[in-house]
């Protein structure tokens, strides 16, 4: 997360940055057009958005040392050994993967490490590289240090030379990009082109990913760019028009995290102060389709605060909830509502009925945000947030901070999430297209398939067919929009799935926000179709629980509860066309083991009783918006 222009002045040459990738041997070329899309999406395209390797400054100074290739080749279902020289392999492979190296001293932590101990004047930057050498405990006590640095701004001077920085950001980038190439295999598993743009003003995250939809011909023309301390997103959004504008390329954004960026990632105001613009809400919308919902840092849709109504608010907020991403500026509830999803998306609805244009109709996805180049989302094999929180016996209790403050431990981080995409092909255009019309939705893991369509005549009957023809015939699937001047309350076509190797479902609930005649933006939780319905009846609008066969002790479970799959034609009983609203999905499963409950029974270990052992995983579509029309 560092500055590329502050290790310049460790630039002693770029080859063997990426290790491997000079061996590389290219591939035939592949073409997307040589796939045959279909009709419409067949199944969901599973994938992770959002990994690092070592070519990642925190990652290689936590002491990951496996590269894109290795990164590659475990998504696609091969074995790998991790850093810390465990054997790795999905038990399912990925459909896609996108490597998002920090654009930020890209390839700089490495650089470090290998510099000449002689050449390395300033003292404290001859204190991170001996700690490095001293092995893995080391090395993340340097990149505490260094990353506690970046949030005060206090980086050596002897660092800062962009000049020099700019050789070794194109170097590991190319190689980068080969790595990719030769593991893109258009119908079978999609390597896309991308990096992360690590925004942060003073430890406040505003992270974005940036994600090329093209080949190579166009990628190779730019190199990523990093934020040096900038206040607002103005330069990336310049640089993705600007590749657009020369290559006729295309390339979108995805803001991860904004439950760490203390209430800047979705503002009511301009940032930096002032009304929002209408240009500026529509470029961002434009931009900025989809946004990361949930990973490991935690997961960003609800928190009580905002939503005390809702008993299922508050997934993976314990620990993030303190500060910012650096833990050098506290949070207080005040901020939340610029931090979390469903807040984000009422907002929206609030400035579109002031100015004409919702800066925050955006899709839903989930990723990993791994710095181990492994992207892991099972609770019973995940490999955790970087390599000094791999698999053992003390990671869970283990001060876990991204600087060195105190307040994060091991268990705070979460086995989520992956993305899930409604393409017509497995290729890159086909993919980006799904993403860019936010035909997407996240996970905290499971591989649940889930359908949503908003329509005007939906039916029960509908279901006896093929109501997934009906759903895009008539109606539009999650993403979409539906105008108003109809009769009657919008019908939506919902269907949830089991992931075939997990746990069976609890239940599905309808999200609705809107706002009302007075302005004010309101929301509501429906449960609307849940399993054991003919004993599990609703007492005051609440559904009774699911049950809980969870055994700690052992990190087991059964599916002798919940259902294999929920499907159901719902309305809203409380529709009125007169005022927008958005609907999305939650898909709910039966309670289940949480990775320190698996570490638990590996290692047999007594936990405290504020550790969480069990949870109930989850999956949100993206919405589906009304907006009022003439009648």
């Amino acid at each position: 997360m560092m500055r590329r222009t502050m290790w310049a002045a460790l630039l002693l040459g770029s080859a063997g940055l990426l290790a491997g990738c000079d061996q590389l041997k290219r591939a035939p070329a592949k073409s997307d057009a040589a796939v045959k899309e279909s009709e419409f999406p067949e199944r969901p395209l599973w994938g992770d958005t959002h990994l690092h390797t070592s070519n990642s400054v925190d990652a290689f100074g936590f002491g990951v040392r496996l590269g894109p290739e290795d990164a590659l080749r475990f998504a696609r279902g091969e074995e790998v050994t991790s850093t810390t020289g465990l054997k790795a392999r999905l038990s399912r492979p990925l459909d896609f993967l996108v490597v998002t190296d920090h654009a930020e001293a890209l390839g700089a932590a490495k650089a470090l490490y290998d510099a000449p101990r002689l050449l390395i004047r300033d003292e404290t930057m001859r204190r991170w590289h001996d700690l490095m050498q001293e092995g893995p405990a080391g090395s993340q006590r340097a990149m505490a240090e260094i990353l506690d640095a970046r949030g005060r701004n206090a980086i050596p001077a002897a660092m800062i030379n962009p000049d020099g920085a700019a050789e070794r950001t194109k170097s590991v980038w190319n190689s980068n990009i080969d790595a990719v190439e030769n593991y893109n295999e258009p119908g079978k598993f999609t390597a896309f082109f991308g990096f992360e743009y690590t925004l942060m003003q003073g430890g406040n995250n505003l992270h974005r990913n940036i994600i090329f939809r093209d080949g190579v011909d166009r990628v190779r023309t730019v190199v990523p760019i990093d934020p040096t301390y900038k206040a607002t997103p103005d330069e990336i959004w310049n640089y993705m028009e600007a590749y657009e504008k020369s290559t006729g390329g295309r390339v979108l954004a995805i803001p991860h995290n904004s439950n760490l960026s203390n209430g800047l990632m979705f503002e009511l105001t301009q940032p930096g102060g002032g009304p929002m613009t209408a240009a500026y809400a529509k470029r961002r919308a434009r931009l900025e389709p989809v946004v990361e919902i949930t990973q490991i840092k935690g997961d960003s849709e609800a928190h009580p605060f905002l939503s005390p109504n809702d008993e299922f608010a508050g997934y993976g907020v314990a620990g993030w909830e303190l500060s910012n991403l650096l833990g050098n500026q506290p949070k207080v509830p005040a901020m939340f509502a610029g931090e979390y999803v469903r807040e984000a998306l009422k907002r929206g609805l609030t400035l579109e009925a002031q100015m004409g244009v919702n800066p925050y109709k955006f899709g839903l996805i989930g990723s990993t945000d791994s710095h181990t180049a492994l992207a892991t989302a099972d609770e019973d094999q995940f490999f955790g947030k970087h390599s000094g929180n791999e698999p053992g016996a003390k990671r869970a209790l283990q001060a876990q901070n991204l600087g060195t403050r105190k307040g994060r431990f091991g268990w705070h981080y979460l086995a989520s999430g992956y993305a899930a995409v409604w393409a017509k092909a497995n290729t890159r255009a086909a993919i980006f297209d799904a993403l860019e019309r936010r035909e997407v939705y996240a996970s905290t893991g499971p591989r649940m398939t889930v359908r949503f369509f908003g329509g005007w005549d939906f039916t029960a009957d509908d279901l006896k067919g093929d109501w997934v023809r009906a759903g895009y015939k008539r109606g539009v699937p999650m993403g979409g929009e539906l105008a108003g001047g109809k009769d009657g309350a919008p019908r939506f076509i919902i269907s949830a799935l089991k992931d075939p190797q997990g746990a069976n479902l609890d239940r599905v609930q309808v999200v609705k926000g809107w706002v009302d005649k007075g302005g004010k933006a309101q929301e509501k939780v429906f449960d609307v179709v849940w399993s054991s319905a003919d004993v599990r009846k609703p007492v005051a609008e609440k559904l009774p629980p699911v049950g809980d066969t969870v055994n700690v002790a052992a990190a087991t479970y059964t599916n002798s509860i919940g259902a294999a799959a929920l499907t159901t034609v719902w309305t809203d009983p409380g529709f009125d066309p007169k005022f927008s609203a958005f609907y999305y999905v939650r898909v709910l499963e039966i309670p289940t083991p949480s990775w320190p409950a698996f570490d638990a029974a590996r290692y047999k270990l007594k936990l405290p009783a504020d550790v969480r052992v069990k949870q109930q995983e989850r999956a949100y579509s993206s919405p589906i918006w009304y907006t009022p029309g003439a009648r």
